[in-house]
């Protein structure tokens, strides 16, 4: 019974999500570890390992594939002033022999010092080579243009010696030493897997672990892009992935307390009074969940309409004087019950935006809240409810306690419901609202507890039973969910909610034929109900039937545009429907489609996590990609429930990882078509 009244289906949702992004999340990645943590030889993508591979001669560099004698010989046939120029070249190439030979002992010492466990030793000897290079100015600008930056043959010498030297500074427990290292192995080579995979290490050592999501991101993000054409075809990528999966959970898990806290805080500087109100729908829907909905939707249809309310209100006496308590307290009563018969009908027109806003200005006259700081307040307050009468002022809290709700005031939800409670504690309506408080506070014993309550004063109590099932669910108590549901349904055959939600149960235990019946059941007592089709969508998206789910999806949003659930199903429909071979999905129809669902209902949180994620897949450069991260802060605004902050801020860290590691690796896009 939280707020969003379709909490049943928002679940299917999700899980329907999971099914359509599972290739975009993936990220199940094993480590290969190196048997003595030094840079194993590798291709010169990956920047050299650590054996030194000797340099050629500039001349064989150049694309000569015979020796130095006989590319000078041809030389001397075509041009004397290239076979003027060969002493110079021969000697330059003496010097770089003899000094990949010197670099080369030096390596070999440096490898048998860390066999010896003597890293620091081990160590110096690479810095040794590395001074060497530099000092004799072999790294030089113009050799770095000829032979391509990074590609070079001294430069893949810089990378080698400077990931090994790194490798030993972490053996010996220097960290920072061994991460300065990593950078400027990264600065020259930014996909060195090595590098970026100590890094990873030791930032998780640091327990700097959105630095080291980073990492994990950009060796995924290359794993992918080494992989494009091979995924793009449906094949399997080449070689296992470099992190697994159970990473990405770690350090989302460390990193997501302080963003749920960073949100919250942003979501507390705002007063309860501005806090968005759910869609007219998501309102109804939650409305019409209690046994209470049909009387006092007949009482605002026959009480008058909104502007006899307001005349009424017009006509009151302005500017009685406070000492006449009396007369003072009776006029404000009469005011706080005109407000609350007009909010009453306003709701009943669906205009609950101005239905708030008379519920509060009402209680605020019942509170006495511009006489809070007077001597007589308490005993104006007790007049003013004394002359309201106990019907209206019960009425009044309850509304108040729904209001509040919505806007997720769950502490000021619960004193209203408390209070009504006090004045009527047989009233079972307010104990199963009161469990709902309980419930979107992740209370669930107390939640329980106020459920049975309310069974024992009545044991038909429809609502009391329905919103339990969902409590149920909640808890994964899903054959005493069942149970409820079908006592529901013995007792009211016509209650279309406890059908639907019996529905989810079956699909729950994947008795998709119990599902398929009762929700024909259903579409006989409502042929033109959304909901129903929406139900009906998602049992054939279950079936892998998704032009069928699509179609059903469709008729629901026919039935009534303004049920977000169906925009979002059909999405993910268009996303899994089978293409033709090389053919991608409709994106941008399934994106049209989550957009429009934020348009009907900006607070329907599965719409955000999964237009998010598309559009993250989409993004055609990083600043597209970055608007996606905006798109997750306006998803956090509208945040009701920990499980719906805890989603999309999941989301929102690995988005800015994302990013943050495409800018690493020099990339421009995230897109992998």
């Amino acid at each position: 019974m939280a707020v969003n009244s379709q909490q049943n289906t928002t679940y299917i949702v999700i899980g329907l999500a999971a099914l359509a992004t599972a290739a975009a999340l993936y990220f199940a990645f094993s480590p290969k570890k190196s048997s003595d943590g030094t840079t194993d030889k590798s291709s010169s993508k990956d920047g050299g390992g650590s054996t030194i591979t000797p340099v050629k001669s500039n001349v064989q560099a150049g694309g000569s594939s015979g020796s130095s004698t006989s590319t000078a010989a041809t030389a001397d046939n075509t041009s004397k002033a290239s076979a003027a120029a060969l002493p110079a070249a021969s000697n330059k190439d003496d010097e770089e022999k003899q000094l990949n030979r010197r670099i080369e002992e030096i390596d070999r010492a440096g490898k048998a010092l860390f066999k010896n466990k003597q890293y620091m030793e081990a160590a110096e000897t690479f810095t040794e080579a590395l001074d060497l290079i530099e000092s004799k100015k072999l790294a030089d600008k113009n050799s770095s243009k000829e032979d391509g930056g990074p590609k070079s043959s001294l430069t893949r010498q810089i990378i080698t010696l400077t990931n090994n030297r790194s490798a030993m500074y972490e053996k010996a427990s220097f960290p920072d030493l061994a991460l300065s290292d990593c950078d400027a192995v990264l600065d020259l080579d930014p996909a060195h897997i090595k590098a970026r995979t100590r890094r990873l290490r030791i930032l998780e050592s640091q327990k700097r672990h959105r630095e080291a999501l980073v990492e994990v991101c950009a060796l995924q993000l290359k794993y992918m892009n080494d992989n494009r054409d091979k995924l793009r075809l449906g094949l399997p990528p080449t070689g296992p992935p470099p992190v697994p999966q159970s990473k990405i959970e770690e350090l989302v898990s460390f990193i997501l307390p302080e963003e749920i806290e960073r949100a919250q805080e942003a979501m507390a500087a705002n007063s309860v009074e501005s806090r968005a109100l759910p869609s007219s729908y998501t309102i109804i829907q939650l409305l019409k969940s209690f046994s209470g909905f049909n009387k006092w939707m007949g009482d605002a249809a026959k009480g008058g309409t909104v502007a006899k309310f307001t005349a009424q209100l017009e006509d009151l006496l302005e500017g009685v004087p406070r000492k006449s308590m009396v007369a003072f307290a009776d006029n404000l009563a009469t005011k706080a019950a005109l407000l609350l018969n007009r909010g009453r009908r306003y709701a009943f027109e669906k205009d609950f935006g101005k239905a708030v806003k008379d519920f509060d200005e009402a209680y605020a006259l019942v509170e006495d809240n511009d006489g809070s700081d007077e001597s007589d307040h308490d005993e104006v307050k007790k007049a003013i409810v004394a002359a309201m009468g106990n019907d209206d002022y019960c009425r009044l809290l309850e509304w108040c306690g729904m209001c509040k709700h919505l806007r997720f005031d769950l502490k000021g939800a619960l004193e209203c419901y408390e209070r009504c409670s006090k004045l009527e504690p047989e009233n079972t309506e307010i104990l199963v609202k009161r469990a709902g408080v309980k419930m979107d506070g992740s209370n669930y014993p107390e939640a329980d507890t106020l459920f049975k309550e309310a069974l024992a004063l009545n044991p038909t109590a429809s609502d009391a039973l329905l919103h339990r099932a969902n409590l149920r669910m909640l808890q994964q108590r899903v054959s005493e969910s069942e149970s409820d549901l079908e006592t529901c349904i013995r007792l009211y055959p016509n209650n279309l909610l406890a059908r639907l939600r019996l529905a989810t149960v079956c699909m729950a235990k994947e008795d998709l034929d119990g599902a398929r019946k009762m929700l024909e059941k259903a579409e006989e007592y409502d042929p033109d109900s959304s909901e129903v089709h929406c139900y009906r969508g998602e049992l054939h998206f279950a079936k892998g039937d998704f032009n069928e789910a699509k179609s059903e999806f469709e008729k629901a949003m026919e039935c009534d545009t303004t049920n977000p659930t169906p925009y979002v199903n059909a999405a993910l429909a268009v996303v899994n429907t089978p293409a033709a071979m090389g053919v991608m999905p409709d994106f941008a129809e399934a994106i049209r489609l989550l957009e429009k669902a934020i348009e009907v209902d900006p607070m329907f949180h599965a719409a955000y996590v999964q237009l998010g994620q598309m559009k993250l897949s989409m993004a055609t450069d990083l600043s597209r990609a970055r608007e996606v991260v905006e798109l997750y802060d306006k998803g956090l605004e509208y945040c009701r429930t920990p499980e719906e902050l805890r989603d999309i801020c999941s989301m929102r860290i690995l988005t800015v990882a994302q990013i943050d590691a495409a800018h690493a690796l020099h990339m421009e896009t995230l897109n992998m078509q």
